[in-house]
């Protein structure tokens, strides 16, 4: 666990006025789990009760942050294989008793992938494999923060998923207050404003990855900035160009366009325009104004002027670059 996210984790289980001991930093994920489930605010965990379950009696919690309907048998295969080695599932998922819903008994909070991997072994040979859960009271608040830790330690969740449930969580938890969030999910305002950023990113920007999980924080900002700004036209046309591409090479059985390939394609997207002196703007701020233009260029060698006021990531100005770079290569 990194020390951040197990700074994390004590912050959410500690008393208000108790600052986190380095033995409860270390503790895995899971332990941390059974505290919070035992430890969270004075009222919201009543009851922890674990049951072995059909899935079907379960229904999943939109507040979670994996997409259930993007989860497949090729992104379950490790944990398909590993519920057969193991006889079953050691890790139970996190579930609440519904009141007033006739199709299911239970609601999944935490353990989507758990509850699609035992749902498909049971229709492909392993009828008895059961849905182990705990059984908690939870509201939907400290729910999504249970959910959330969880997430943390997942890494086949992607940033883009993580992004979506935050912005979701944001007007669903928090009154769209940003502060308010960051400090519940002791997350650093910067880098949730970022993920809330990148939760704007439109669908076909999305699509001209090979997977959304190939596009990382940092980039998906870049491009959901530069999506509301000047460059948003060529932005999008690129990523339609891209998708096209990753079709064809998908019926012809070739390798994608990998996802750093993407991002740098579309962050040099309609980077070249004319400024006002006549100059190659080659990056610019989401406000329009010129961050890195072309001076001039004599032979092979270029004369570049960057401002650093501009407010433009270091990303998008080595993109810039790079398209400056291509412009000269015979």
């Amino acid at each position: 666990m990194s020390r951040k996210q197990g700074d994390y984790l004590a912050g959410l289980l500690a008393d208000d006025d108790e600052a986190p001991s380095p033995a409860r930093v270390r503790r895995s994920p899971l332990l941390e789990r059974e505290s919070a489930l035992s430890r969270m605010a004075s009222g919201e965990v009543r009851q922890v009760t674990e049951l072995r379950l059909d899935p079907a009696r379960c229904r999943i919690w939109p507040g979670n942050g994996r997409a259930y309907a993007e989860l497949s048998e090729a992104r379950c295969r490790d944990l398909i294989d590993s519920l057969v080695a193991e006889g079953g599932q050691k890790v139970p998922a996190v579930v609440r008793r519904l009141k007033d819903d006739p199709e299911a008994e239970f609601e999944v909070l935490a353990g989507t992938r758990r509850h699609w991997s035992v749902s498909w072994l049971r229709a492909h040979s392993y009828p008895d494999m059961l849905f182990v859960a705990q059984v908690v009271d939870l509201d939907d608040e400290a729910a999504f923060r249970l959910a959330d830790i969880e997430n943390r330690a997942r890494a086949d969740l992607s940033d883009l998923e993580r992004a979506r449930n935050y912005r979701w969580a944001l007007g669903a938890h928090y009154g769209g207050i940003q502060s308010r969030m960051a400090e519940r999910l002791k997350l650093s305002k910067g880098w949730l404003s970022k993920l809330l950023t990148m939760a704007t990113l439109p669908d076909e920007i999305v699509a001209a990855f090979p997977d959304p999980a190939a596009i990382p924080v940092r980039g998906g900002y870049e491009l959901a900035v530069k999506a509301t700004g000047p460059e948003a036209a060529a932005l999008v046309a690129e990523a339609k160009t891209i998708a096209s591409e990753q079709q064809k090479a998908s019926k012809a059985e070739l390798p994608p366009i990998d996802g750093p390939t993407v991002l740098r394609r579309l962050l040099a997207a309609g980077l070249t325009r004319v400024g006002s002196k006549g100059e190659a703007v080659l990056v610019s701020a989401a406000d329009g104004r010129a961050a890195l233009t072309l001076q001039g260029r004599r032979g092979r060698v270029l004369t570049l002027r960057i401002d650093l006021g501009a407010g433009v990531d270091r990303a998008a100005l080595v993109e810039g670059l790079i398209a400056a770079m291509d412009e000269t290569r015979p």
